[in-house]
């Protein structure tokens, strides 16, 4: 029994050790979101009162209402969702086709194929701005929503999305597929009826992935886009200044805060698919 009673202890222990220590190490990641929010609450001088004070006396919503009548923020932010949905699901298609062609058919060249593929994920977006900047320029593309949506889908987060589909579809046992085949199903019918429903775990890591990485893109629309309505917006939160030129800091804040909500929503949503999804490909 005390063997027992002691084991218990010990158990309790390192976990009440485990959890402190990811109290602490989540300490630099949490504080300056929970800053950013509070801030955007503050008058404008109440930011850099002396000594800080994480909250104010008077919270005021102003900041909210000008970040929408500063410039057309809720364009841009509409910009930005349907930009990132449509090249999550561009891209959850494309991967789940090509993962599945990796993984369960056989044919000449498929390793070599794909290490070929792979090779996406070592060449830095900077590398190709310009010869795609001239493509798309020839295509008539440009100051338009085009090379954001196709270049993201079909370039890195992609060739990443391919090799996540691929690691799950090679873990599944190969008795689905010849059981399916018993059945009289073809290759887009195994792929979509037996393969498909078995991903979700995959499909959750990748969507969150790829809807992050669309989320965050910069460099891609300040280079292809032109016009404020249609900026996404990690460019409109780059241009909250004053007639001076100055940061307007509470507005700024407050755009900020309403940018990184929906993306926190939908993570701790699926967090457990994305984990999970994560753990079964094989990916670190």
């Amino acid at each position: 029994m005390s063997s027992k009673s002691s084991s218990q202890r010990r158990s309790a222990l390192r976990r009440a050790l485990l959890v402190t220590a990811l109290g602490v190490l989540a300490i630099p990641f949490v504080v300056p979101t929970v800053w950013m929010v509070a801030a955007s609450l503050k008058p404008l001088p109440d930011i850099f009162k002396a000594p800080p004070s994480l909250w104010t006396s008077d919270p005021t919503l102003s900041a909210y209402s000008e970040a929408f009548s500063f410039q057309p923020f809720a364009r841009q932010y509409a910009n930005s969702v349907y930009i990132a949905v449509l090249v999550t699901l561009i891209t959850l298609l494309v991967s789940s086709l090509a993962g599945y062609a990796f993984a369960r058919i056989r044919f000449p060249g498929a390793n070599a194929l794909f290490l070929v593929v792979l090779v996406g994920l070592l060449v830095p977006s900077e590398v190709t701005i310009v010869p795609l900047f001239q493509m798309f320029k020839r295509a008539g593309m440009i100051n338009t929503h085009w090379p954001l949506i196709l270049v993201t889908a079909l370039a890195g987060p992609c060739v990443l999305a391919t090799f996540i589909m691929r690691q799950f579809f090679i873990a599944l046992p190969a008795e689905l597929e010849e059981a399916g085949r018993l059945d009289g199903l073809g290759r887009p019918a195994l792929w979509w009826r037996i393969f498909l429903p078995l991903a979700r775990p995959a499909l959750s890591a990748v969507a969150i992935l790829t809807f992050l990485t669309s989320w965050n893109l910069y460099l891609e629309p300040t280079v292809y886009l032109t016009s404020p309505e249609l900026f996404t917006l990690p460019q409109a939160l780059t241009r909250f200044t004053d007639a001076y030129g100055g940061e307007m800091w509470n507005t700024q804040l407050a755009a900020a805060t309403m940018t990184v909500l929906p993306v926190l929503v939908v993570f701790v949503v699926a967090q457990r698919q994305f984990v999970e999804g994560l753990a079964h490909s094989g990916l670190k």
